[in-house]
């Protein structure tokens, strides 16, 4: 591993990044768990591998496997129309929306309101009422556009709707207590967290086209600003972002591609996992504007690029900023790079990483004529 170990030292070294984490499983085993910098640069502390890091859209794939936990339960049914467990929703052309077609990203609520601001977009009650009210902007289940901010609320709502729980809640019991991981919606947690710094990931947000339909999911003020803000206004409980370790999302996505179950844990049957992952639309990205396969709550495909292609067997989340966490589980392999300096484009590491990473382990990549065959821990 001192190869991975050298380019983290590397990178912070060079102020490439501040504070690093990477971590990867294989066959539900951790055997990579590195990191590299400081957490905070005004008091010098160090990064271990318990930091927690902002981690952003990454958390997309936490909230998705808390809904599979409750669908494997009997709480939730992708199938069911979201107004069964929240009433208020069921109006203004949403009658029949189903719980799936917001995993997927499919219910046609992509948009926040006009002139939201930072302050604004973190009053859960109000931002849940107002898209409770609110028509579809395409009839849902015809069309898939990421559900940027939204997806946290509509998620979140119909989790404690139908739990008696917020989903924060429900992730520390039923997934993070279990695995023994860390990991949290909403970020700025605790004094051990790592500060978030912005490493041109704000200017890179405002060079974006204004017409770019995103702007309209995630205002390109308001995430300049959180940037620029260190996200000090991300307190709230919000399942669209959140927090985590490398090793805790490596060893959540190693239980998921293990068919649900880690070292004797069973988070949910291999079967709900199944319909967790498999592929519901490979349609045109309303929002991104790229063909993207999505399951219920993880997108598909090449990590971090997530092109529609034939190995949609592997899945995960991103996060804006750099954050990583996906399974590869025809590899048996699992992977999560956590960092505090938010980067864009040829700036971002975690691709690097990956390659590095299973380069080192011996593991395919997806070019690879060797992908699909199982990986062994050398």
């Amino acid at each position: 591993m001192r190869e991975i170990q050298n380019l983290l030292d590397e990178l912070t070294s060079a102020g490439d990044e501040i504070g690093v984490q990477v971590a990867a499983c294989i066959d539900g085993e951790l055997v990579v768990d590195l990191w590299s910098g400081v957490a905070d640069v005004r008091t010098s502390r160090p990064v271990d591998g318990d930091t927690v890091f902002a981690s952003a859209s990454a958390l997309k794939g936490v909230a998705a496997a808390v809904v599979a936990v409750l669908v494997d339960r009997g709480v939730l049914d992708y199938d069911a129309p979201v107004g069964k467990y929240w009433p208020e929703f069921a109006r203004n052309g949403k009658e029949n929306t189903t719980v799936g077609q917001v995993m997927s990203h499919s219910a046609g609520l992509p948009w926040v309101p006009d002139g939201i601001g930072v302050d604004d977009l973190f009053d859960v009650p109000a931002l849940t009422r107002w898209l409770a009210e609110q028509p579809p902007a395409w009839e849902p289940g015809t069309a898939s556009g990421y559900h940027g901010w939204t997806y946290g609320f509509l998620v979140g709502e119909i989790v404690r709707r139908a739990s008696g729980r917020t989903i924060d809640e429900v992730l520390r019991d039923e997934v993070c207590a279990p695995l023994g991981v860390a990991l949290s919606f909403g970020t700025a947690r605790t004094e051990r967290d790592a500060v978030i710094y912005d490493g041109g990931w704000a200017a890179w947000i405002r060079s974006l086209p204004a017409e770019f339909p995103l702007l309209r999911a995630v205002p390109v003020d308001l995430l300049a600003e959180m940037a620029e803000r260190s996200m000090d206004s991300a307190q709230a409980s919000i399942a669209s972002i959140g927090s985590m370790t490398a090793r805790g999302g490596a060893l959540l996505y190693a239980a998921l591609g293990n068919g649900g179950e880690l070292n004797g844990v069973r988070l949910m049957s291999a079967r709900t996992v199944a319909a967790a992952t498999a592929v519901r639309t490979t349609d045109l990205d309303r929002v991104l504007l790229s063909p993207i396969a999505k399951s219920y709550g993880f997108f598909l495909g090449q990590p971090g690029g997530y092109e529609v292609g034939s190995r949609n067997t592997c899945f995960g989340m991103n996060g804006s900023g750099g954050s990583l966490a996906f399974a590869d589980p025809d590899l048996r392999f699992s992977f999560a790079f956590t960092h505090n300096r938010l980067t864009a484009g040829s700036d971002d590491h975690a691709g690097q990483l990956v390659e590095l990473v299973r380069a080192a382990l011996g593991v395919p990549d997806f070019s690879d004529d060797r992908a699909g065959q199982p990986a062994k821990c050398p």
